[in-house]
């Protein structure tokens, strides 16, 4: 089994969408961080993500686009 589920991941994010470029920008930010840093962690990138984005570490919000 995968962990976190998709299910509580969805309880966070309102969809599949949102939570695959959430997750991707952040991932992309710890691989930035991590080849600054010597040791790096034994957890993927896109895991920790994914568990940041669970427990609540990373909160989103969406922009509405203005209307003219």
């Amino acid at each position: 089994m995968i962990y976190p589920s998709i299910d509580r991941l969805l309880e966070v994010c309102d969809s599949k969408y949102a939570l695959v470029v959430l997750t991707a920008k952040r991932a992309r930010k710890l691989q930035t961080e991590t080849m600054n840093q010597p040791g790096s962690s034994t957890t993927r990138n896109v895991s920790r993500a994914l568990w940041e984005i669970s427990d609540g570490t990373i909160r989103y919000s969406r922009v509405e686009p203005e209307s003219h």
